[in-house]
């Protein structure tokens, strides 16, 4: 069963997830899903449509990002207080957090800062930040999915980020397996593989397929994800 729900996560704002239930009820931890810069819930949903045949799955629009509110205000921290508030409105025990690119960021926080939240964390494609030469890309035309001044506000915190990420990182107490995308990837992979080396449990999953392993190569995505989940 699948259903798009808005749920108000404080200061105003409310998120939609699209969630998918089993046909058949499990013990099976719930798996919450956040997507990258400019992707939406639907981003995962060859993912979400293998994983909830066991399991309930909740893909997420972050703020700014399809159909959750578009404050015109943006951060990684706000992305992760808004999370943070979905899930104590949802109520449920601790998730399995799943997250790419900008969503990975946004779970590390979120597993840092509440970690009682959090049971298990894959990381998809995500370095520890470092500085690096700004390249903001010009705004496509058209419509877009999400509000570009998610763009023009977090770029900045991933083009120059906060020096205290090593000390975020490290309180992030769930067992977390990182899928780097290998060397196609424009993440550069010596920053996910230090990624692993300074989260306290950490292993890394290489699948040869770019930035968007999900998406490029979903079925060995899949299995990584299932086989670590299901441990």
């Amino acid at each position: 069963m699948v259903s798009v729900e808005r749920v108000d996560v404080g200061g105003g704002v409310h998120l939609s997830h699209v969630v998918r239930r089993p046909a058949t009820a499990s013990g099976a931890r719930p798996v919450v899903l956040l997507p990258g810069t400019g992707m939406t819930a639907r981003d995962w949903d060859v993912v979400t449509a293998d994983l909830s045949s066991d399991r309930t799955t909740h893909a997420v629009d972050l703020r700014g990002h399809g159909g959750s509110d578009r404050p015109g205000t943006y951060s990684i921290a706000l992305m992760a207080a808004d999370v943070v508030g979905l899930l104590d409105a949802l109520g449920e025990p601790a998730v399995d957090l799943v997250g790419h690119s900008l969503g990975g960021l946004v779970a590390c926080r979120l597993a840092a800062e509440r970690p009682a939240l959090v049971r298990r964390l894959v990381l998809e494609d995500v370095g520890v930040p470092h500085r690096r030469t700004p390249a903001p890309p010009a705004r496509p035309e058209g419509g877009l999915p999400f509000d570009w001044a998610v763009v023009e506000q977090v770029r900045p915190e991933i083009d120059d980020p906060d020096p205290g990420w090593g000390e975020v990182l490290r309180r992030v107490a769930a067992p977390t397996l990182v899928i780097g995308g290998g060397e196609t990837s424009h993440v550069p992979q010596e920053h996910v593989r230090e990624l692993v080396r300074v989260l306290p449990v950490g292993r890394l999953t290489v699948i040869d397929a770019g930035h968007l392993v999900h998406a490029t190569e979903p079925e060995q995505f899949i299995r990584a994800v299932r086989t670590f989940l299901d441990e």
